[in-house]
């Protein structure tokens, strides 16, 4: 498989970020592209803030004014990434991650932040893959298909909330 070059950056101070979660991030990117079969040098970038950024760039890029946990800005239209490319590294998008939002999730939810900020990644992976959910259907079954097996595969499945000794 082509090696996955996975940028994180912390913008936000609100929220201390656990142990283990720029390994889980990298891990989720990786098994999301193994899942889809892709095998090709690429990048993706990981920016963690908090929930009056993400509002923010919610009201101004999908004019939706309120906060929400995560959001993806593909580099491409999603066939395009399944094609061929010339270039050595394919940049695949930008995934934004409300960490405030993501702690008061996985604390609603009764799972690990592990398991929150695992999902996250893996969800906004496939958006940038061109998966949808919006409408719903045969689409949105499928995202979450691919979502779940790729959690199950990190150990992180859906009800698992094991905590980290030093958390």
């Amino acid at each position: 498989m082509g090696k996955v070059k996975v940028l994180i950056k912390n913008e936000q101070k609100d929220v201390k970020i656990p142990t283990g979660i720029r390994l889980l991030i990298r891990r989720c990117c990786n098994a999301a592209l193994l899942e889809e079969g892709i095998d090709r040098e690429a990048e993706v970038s990981v920016t963690f803030v908090n929930n009056e950024e993400i509002r923010a760039l919610n009201a101004k890029y999908r004019n939706i004014d309120r906060e929400t946990d995560v959001l993806s800005f593909p580099q491409f239209e999603a066939e395009e990434f399944h094609g061929e490319h010339k270039d050595d590294i394919y940049m695949i998008g930008d995934i934004v991650i409300s960490v405030e939002k993501a702690f008061e999730q996985a604390n609603l939810y009764g799972h690990s932040i592990q398991r929150e900020i695992g999902f996250l990644t893996v969800h906004s992976m496939f958006h940038l893959l061109g998966y949808d959910h919006e409408e719903g259907g045969l689409r949105a079954v499928q995202m979450r298909e691919k979502e779940e097996s790729v959690l199950t595969q990190l150990g992180i499945p859906r009800g698992s909330s094991y905590v980290l000794e030093n958390e």
